[in-house]
């Protein structure tokens, strides 16, 4: 079992940033490809950004290229998303989420089996 406890969230103006961090607890993360998800209001969840067990490959979704960076640090079962410029149409509850065992790099949210809890990012003026 895994728990997943993402912060960092908050309320920031366009063109602003924030960092969402994601520890895990309950066991070791570093053999597993990582995600983060968003899911705004009304919609569907999202993947945003994923990598790969030891870091080496990263995705992004077209709506987030050049403006997040995800990144992890295995020896702190952490995960990390740096987001910058972020835009009105960024707010959202953001997740973090570990693959299911077999997965290079994961894009599905049905490729993923445990999920954190979840953080509101909101960009307003």
């Amino acid at each position: 079992q895994v728990q997943l406890v993402e912060s960092g969230g908050g309320v920031v103006q366009p063109g602003g940033s924030l960092r969402l961090s994601c520890i895990a607890s309950g066991r070791t993360v570093r053999t597993y490809a990582m995600g983060w998800f968003r899911q705004a209001p009304g919609k569907g969840r999202e993947l945003v950004a994923a990598i790969t067990r030891n870091g080496d490959t990263t995705y992004y979704a077209d709506s987030v290229k050049g403006r997040f960076t995800i990144s992890r640090v295995n020896a702190e079962n952490a995960l990390y998303l740096e987001m910058n410029s972020l835009k009105p149409e960024d707010t959202a509850v953001y997740f973090c989420a570990t693959s299911a065992p077999g997965h290079v790099l994961a894009r599905r949210p049905g490729e993923y089996e445990y999920w954190g809890q979840g953080a509101q990012v909101t960009v307003s003026s």
